[in-house]
């Protein structure tokens, strides 16, 4: 296994502190002890120009991911049967908010106005699934608009989003309903509402 370089170190050590304590109360000092350099030394100042810089590039890593993640998705389109292929999206949805969980932490503690790169990106993340989630709805029945089809993608990401940002961000134990039975329900749901529509 390759060496991690340490600007890939820098970025993976912010991006975690980020989401454990907020960008603002992570200090410089604390993420170039974290990649394991000298506190204080300013050795992250020779691969990025700024606390910023290294967020933009944390960012950039989560975009570059999240593109892998939709190449995925493709791999189980077009399976044929509605609930199937449905389960198989809520599955993939849960996934990619597992992948972006750093992201969704670091968004959570940043004030809206400080980041509008980190706003835009968690924006792109969450509207991007809802196309893609209301392009697969509209591509099972025709006779249902595009306004609604929106509409069942937003309700059906965002119950999704919801799962996962009680357990991350409020550590709301789920115990009780594991991913597989919420999948179920929510499958059942959104299918239901489809069926009606053939």
């Amino acid at each position: 296994m390759p060496a991690t370089s340490t600007r890939e170190r820098l970025v993976t050590e912010a991006m975690r502190l980020f989401g454990e304590q907020g960008y603002t109360a992570t200090s410089v000092a604390q993420i170039e002890a974290a990649a394991g350099l000298a506190p204080g030394s300013g050795a992250l100042y020779h691969h990025f120009t700024s606390k910023e810089a290294l967020l933009d590039a944390g960012i950039d890593r989560q975009l570059d991911r999240r593109r892998a993640m939709r190449d995925i998705r493709a791999l189980f389109a077009g399976l044929g049967d509605l609930r199937s292929e449905l389960t198989m999206l809520g599955r993939y949805i849960l996934a990619v908010f597992d992948e972006e969980s750093q992201l969704l932490k670091i968004a959570s503690r940043i004030p809206s106005d400080q980041s509008a790169r980190l706003n835009a990106a968690y924006a792109a993340l969450v509207d991007g699934l809802k196309a893609e989630l209301a392009e697969w709805i509209t591509s099972w029945t025709a006779s249902i608009s595009k306004g609604e089809a929106a509409m069942l993608a937003s309700v059906g990401v965002d119950a999704l989003l919801g799962k996962r940002l009680s357990e991350t961000l409020f550590a709301v134990s789920d115990a009780d309903t594991p991913d597989e039975h919420y999948i179920a329900e929510w499958t059942s749901l959104l299918a239901s509402r489809i069926e009606t529509r053939h």
